[in-house]
């Protein structure tokens, strides 16, 4: 009887005595974003090397060429729009990048926090919100981007030539790449809350209606205003919300607490 409470005990206080001062904390926070600053850099200068700045431009400006006259090119309105719209293209890039590494890092910084039940899903969600994230932009250069020029180019007057300035389009395909990141991490959000106990599985199903209608309201403010890619946000998000609550019942159970599934299974036999 005395060895099953000592056991559990040592279950309670599983982090017991790793607590650290505030300035402790403060240090390890410090070389956390220095490591992520190296990570910066590293996959900045990789870039920069291969494919570079231009080679970054041509790629993100292929969906609009593709709609635009044989030997038309993006203008430069701004004076200094040459020389920081590919800078700011290639910060971008190294940011993406090196997004599993800063994820790591993000990871590595709360991880002492965290129970041993706990760790067991962390790496395998940073590694999933990195896939997500990717997919994500990937669907808006691959496909988005594509259909939407060919939606606003058949309201185009005969007479008018469309030659975008290339700081507007690099913002405008900017915020289209963070807007899909990010609601494509929908699943992460899913799991996260039914793995901390803030919602159950059954309240997400029958919340399916409504997240329809906050999948729409939020493709509708965080997209252009154009049917294409609204829909091409709000969808995904629909299936991806199913997705969550699918990989949530793998959570659910796999990050429970020893405790807990030593009450599970003595309340089974």
């Amino acid at each position: 009887m005395a060895d099953s409470d000592n056991k559990s005990k040592d279950k309670e206080d599983e982090l017991a005595g790793t607590e650290q001062p505030f300035v402790a904390h403060l240090m390890e926070l410090r070389d956390r974003l220095l490591y992520c600053v190296y990570g910066l850099v590293v996959a900045g200068v990789l870039l920069a090397i291969w494919p570079g700045p231009a080679g970054l431009i041509d790629l993100i400006a292929v969906p609009i060429k593709a709609h635009m006259p044989h030997d038309a090119k993006l203008i430069a309105i701004g004076v200094f729009s040459p020389f920081f719209v590919p800078l700011k293209v290639l910060m971008m890039a190294a940011v993406l990048l090196a997004l599993p590494w800063l994820m790591y890092q993000a990871w590595m910084f709360i991880a002492p926090g965290l129970y041993s039940h706990e760790k067991k899903f962390a790496l395998p969600l940073i590694f999933f919100g990195s896939l997500l994230a990717y997919a994500g932009i990937a669907f808006v250069q691959l496909f988005v981007l594509d259909k939407m020029f060919s939606f606003i180019q058949r309201f185009a007057p005969a007479a008018v030539q469309a030659t975008p300035d290339i700081s507007s389009y690099v913002e405008a395909i900017l915020s289209l790449y963070i807007a899909f990141g990010v609601a494509f991490q929908v699943p992460i959000v899913v799991m996260l809350l039914v793995r901390f106990e803030m919602v159950t599985i059954e309240k997400l199903k029958s919340f399916r209606g409504y997240f329809i209608v906050v999948a729409f309201v939020v493709a509708a403010v965080l997209t252009p205003p154009d049917v294409v890619s609204q829909l091409a946000l709000a969808i995904p998000m629909c299936l991806l919300y199913e997705v969550g609550i699918i990989g949530a019942k793998y959570f659910a159970g796999s990050g429970r607490k020893p405790e807990d599934e030593q009450s599970a299974d003595s309340a089974s036999s």
